[in-house]
């Protein structure tokens, strides 16, 4: 199979709407059903989008459980099949260690399926699935970028904090680190909310559900339905206080994956709003 060669698009073209809609348009000729019939037909890819994303979510977090079960009870000299009854006790600091490794290796998994099912699905053609190829020109001016860059951080943490007053919850105060994590246990923390969680949820929302949404409902569809998942993915003891102070986050790596038709620019705005928050969060003061 031939990968499909794109021409250079102006900076006025939305680059997804040219790829998604001129290759769709050549393939399937137009459209002549109904409204109802499309309506159906998007809803039902919808479904299936959000099917998807909860099987790659879920596959990824038992791997990561039996990765980790089986991997720390044999590193300690435990039989990783014994019964609960006779296991022996944990311990607060292995059990810690024990979660971090579990959300960590998640994320390496998750980045794994999706890779790896974008890569089956087409072989030729998925790094433009996913928005890593650079046959494009980026949409957006390298200085305007940057500079959303660096305002975004800011806005972020007042939304997060104010949302988290107004809701009452504590994940906008100034919080404290386990004291059982040691200083290498921090830094792997750093790293997984700065570069492995960003890249994972990345590649799953906008890039691999990017590209199924816009199929189904055009570019501004595709960021709504992708920041709908993303909120709703943070749904925690909270209840809507998370998700709600995520939305504006996800809908501007939506905007991002849009506008610049890569995934690279979100990837770094995630995790860099990632990073900045947890420091202003964890500041002394």
């Amino acid at each position: 199979m031939k990968p499909d060669r794109v021409a250079p698009l102006s900076h006025l073209e939305p680059p997804d709407e040219a790829v998604a809609g001129s290759a769709q348009s050549r393939a399937s000729g137009p459209d002549h059903r109904g409204p109802l019939d499309r309506a159906w037909a998007a809803t039902w890819r919808l479904g299936a989008l959000v099917a998807l994303v909860i099987l790659y979510l879920g596959a990824a977090s038992l791997l990561s459980l039996a990765a980790v079960r089986v991997g720390f009870d044999l590193w300690n000299g435990i039989d990783p099949f014994l019964p609960p009854e006779r296991r022996p006790f944990l311990g607060a600091v292995e059990l810690a260690h024990r979660a971090f490794a579990i959300d960590a290796l998640r994320q390496v998994f998750l980045a794994a399926l999706v890779l790896g099912g974008a890569w089956w699905r087409d072989r030729s053609g998925w790094r433009r699935r996913l928005a890593l190829d650079r046959e494009r020109p980026n949409g957006m001016r390298p200085v305007a970028l940057l500079g959303l860059l660096l305002v975004w951080p800011v806005l972020h943490i007042a939304w997060v904090t104010g949302t988290a007053e107004l809701f009452g919850a504590s994940f906008g105060q100034h919080v404290r680190l386990s004291p059982f994590m040691s200083q290498a246990a921090v830094a792997a923390w750093l790293v997984y909310l700065a570069i492995l969680a960003p890249v994972a949820e990345e590649l799953l929302l906008r890039g691999e559900a990017f590209a199924r949404a816009g199929a189904a409902v055009g570019p501004v569809g595709a960021i709504l339905v992708t920041a709908i998942i993303f909120a709703a993915a943070h749904i925690s003891s909270w209840g809507l206080a998370r998700p709600v102070s995520l939305l504006p986050l996800a809908l501007a790596l939506g905007w991002l994956r849009w506008r610049t038709g890569r995934l690279w620019p979100g990837i770094a705005l995630h995790g860099w709003s990632n990073l900045a928050l947890v420091t202003y969060l964890l500041w002394p003061g």
